[in-house]
């Protein structure tokens, strides 16, 4: 109506009988109308399909990665958790990692899955198969929860192609498919930036809301300490803008930083954030588990992360790099931070993948010629990475142990277990108890860092020095060898004598990866005593 209104006022205006005028300027303003006045009713009906959108997007996600990535997503989660609520007479129900033991670590995200785990049991539902997914999906169900956040904040800031463009290039993502259902603190981490991000004072932004965005930045600095390199240029560049600073330091931060130190406090009893940076930067100890050259990030890391999306990320940043500025600031000094470590892997930068998201949906929104070449190039060739590293690189230690739980006698659990697994591979390789969720005994290769103790060698690096003699005094009586042994296919031929000698017998192989490396190999294999 409003529509037939306006044309009655401007068709004297035309020439006579100049019907295709008037054709095109209703067809105009219906555009105008329909990008800047929509209904309540239609922003209700698009919420709900993006939400449904996004949630059944991520569980189909979620059941689609079944390798393995790094082994914190199983001994700084699902281990911790399992032994947290499962307990057993016969046998120690789990493993604490160094960590923990010297208070590096916090029970807050820990203590999520122990919850479910514990309603598991107290319902009696506590299979392994649960106990292996709930949290996966736990995990998928606020990934989601983050895409519509995500969504909305782009469709606040932008004009509706480039949110639909934005979120297009976000969900081809093959390190988000591959990372954001997983049991990582760094998943975590990533989803908590997300919906702060929304809560942030970015230019234009409609959603701001100081209160709610530095309480999910504290929130996520409890997850993971080193969430505060991400959120530093932000939190400065937002207390520069802050016209009332005063107000801004004693109504918000302060009254948020006490909740979380009490929080802290009552939960964990020590302050695990000093802990995290006096082990990790004076005394160096994530270098023991190896380093890179410091310009790793910039020539590999960062270019992985980020795939087929980099050049329209790099064209997006000389499009909207003014407007943008804080996140790209953010990016950089994330990278150049992180580069200043020795220690370096790929999930310590994934908290600024939504960042550059924002600058490659900028840029295939403003590809008019090339637009749909360029995202059929984005969403096959990301596809091909996110099913091939979520269904085949690296399945092989958690395919291990789905054929371990098999040996589980659950008729006689009244009786120590018979079984007794020994992991000759580098040190946790694999999942334990949580995968398993039967007490039989099980073992591996220990390799904690070297925390002053003068000559120290880890005793993983002890057996492969010299495999056999390593076995041989770890087990001079044939009454003490274990019952089943795992191992990759690299270490068969060096202990060969010592499988043969003792009738060790090969009764399963899983594969791995196409790349082995090292002490890795292609295969895993068990090997069972006669």
């Amino acid at each position: 109506e409003r529509h037939n209104v306006l044309m009655e006022n401007i068709r004297p205006r035309l020439k006579f009988g100049n019907k295709v005028e008037e054709v095109k300027l209703r067809k105009r303003h219906s555009q105008l109308y329909s990008k800047k006045d929509d209904s309540p009713l239609k922003d209700g009906v698009l919420r709900a399909r993006v939400v449904v959108f996004c949630v059944v997007f991520r569980l189909i996600n979620c059941f689609l990665v079944q390798t393995s990535f790094v082994p914190d997503e199983y001994w700084q989660s699902l281990e911790v958790s399992h032994r947290m609520v499962f307990k057993y007479p016969f046998v120690t129900y789990g493993y604490m990692t160094w960590e923990w033991k010297a208070g590096i670590r916090g029970f807050v995200y820990p203590l999520l899955f122990a919850s479910i785990y514990k309603i598991l049991h107290f319902i009696n539902y506590d299979s392994v198969h649960l106990l292996i997914w709930l949290p996966r999906v736990f995990q998928a169900l606020l990934a989601a929860f983050a895409d519509v956040k995500f969504f909305f904040l782009i469709r606040t800031l932008e004009r509706r192609e480039v949110a639909t463009w934005t979120f297009f290039c976000h969900l081809c993502s093959w390190f988000s498919w591959f990372c954001c259902t997983r049991t990582l603190t760094n998943s975590m981490e990533t989803t908590i930036t997300c919906l702060a991000l929304f809560y942030y004072p970015l230019p234009g932004s409609k959603t701001h809301s100081s209160k709610k965005y530095l309480s999910l930045v504290a929130l996520a600095i409890v997850v993971r300490p080193t969430a505060l390199i991400v959120w530093f240029p932000l939190l400065m560049y937002h207390f520069w803008k802050e016209e009332n600073k005063l107000r801004l330091i004693t109504h918000k931060c302060i009254p948020i930083g006490s909740k979380i130190t009490l929080f802290l406090f009552v939960f964990q009893w020590t302050m695990v954030q000093f802990n995290f940076l006096k082990f990790n930067i004076f005394y160096s100890v994530a270098d023991f588990y190896g380093s890179h050259p410091w310009h790793w990030y910039f020539t590999q890391g960062f270019a992985v992360i980020i795939g087929p999306h980099l050049p329209l990320f790099l064209h997006g940043c000389s499009i909207a790099f003014k407007r943008y500025k804080i996140l790209l600031a953010a990016v950089v000094w994330t990278l150049v931070v992180y580069s200043l470590l020795p220690h370096k892997e790929f999930r310590f930068i994934y908290p600024v993948l939504p960042f550059c998201i924002i600058f490659s949906g900028i840029s295939l929104a403003n590809l008019k010629a090339w637009r749909r070449a360029a995202a059929f190039f984005l969403l096959v060739s990301n596809l091909a990475a996110a099913l091939y590293t979520g269904l085949i690189h690296q399945r092989g230690t958690l395919d291990v142990m789905t054929r371990l739980q098999t040996l589980c006698d659950v008729s006689n659990i009244s009786s120590p277990p018979q079984t007794d697994v020994l992991f000759l591979m580098p040190c946790h390789s694999t999942p334990f108890y949580s995968h398993v969720h039967c007490p039989m005994k099980m073992r591996f290769l220990e390799c904690p860092p070297d925390l002053g103790e003068e000559g120290y060698v880890d005793e993983a690096d002890r057996f492969y020095n010299d495999p056999l003699h390593w076995l041989r005094t770890s087990f001079p009586y044939k009454s003490s060898l274990p019952t089943h042994l795992v191992l990759f296919d690299v270490l068969e031929k060096e202990i060969s004598l010592f499988l043969q000698g003792n009738n060790f017998v090969r009764t399963a192989e899983m594969f791995h990866t196409h790349f082995p490396e090292g002490r890795v190999g292609g295969s895993v294999f068990i090997y069972e005593r006669h």
